[in-house]
């Protein structure tokens, strides 16, 4: 099967056009009041941990969260703070970024390397009880 556009190439594309936060500079953002960083990992991902104070909205229903128009609708989409995504390795969370930017989302952006490279700097982790 010949594919007009593998996901490497969405992928670039979506790096292209979106900001991407490095883990270093993410851990700056964990406590900062402006900011919300979202888990967009599949909910038995973040059985192996997640960022303090991140919200979680799995892939799978990331725009129909976001869309406030939607039965769905979280209100932290609609907070006008900025939303700093991730998922375990940049991949989804950069697909997703430019999802949200398609949808009109101004100040969203992705940490590179995902809660893999989180884990590599030492970022703060959390463990549900």
């Amino acid at each position: 099967m010949n594919l007009k556009k593998g996901y490497k190439q969405l992928i670039e594309e979506a790096e292209a056009e979106i900001e991407t936060i490095s883990a270093a500079d993410a851990k700056q953002l964990v406590d900062d009041e402006n900011t919300i960083i979202i888990d967009i990992r599949d909910v038995r991902e973040r059985k192996n941990g997640y960022i303090p104070n991140s919200e979680h909205a799995p892939r799978g229903m990331l725009e129909f969260w976001a869309d406030p128009d939607s039965p769905y609708h979280k209100e932290y989409f609609s907070s006008g703070k900025k939303l700093v995504l991730h998922c375990a390795s940049a991949w989804r969370s950069a697909l997703a970024a430019k999802a949200l930017q398609d949808m009109g989302f101004e100040n969203v952006a992705h940490i590179g390397g995902g809660f893999t490279a989180w884990k590599e700097v030492d970022g703060p982790i959390e463990h549900a009880d």
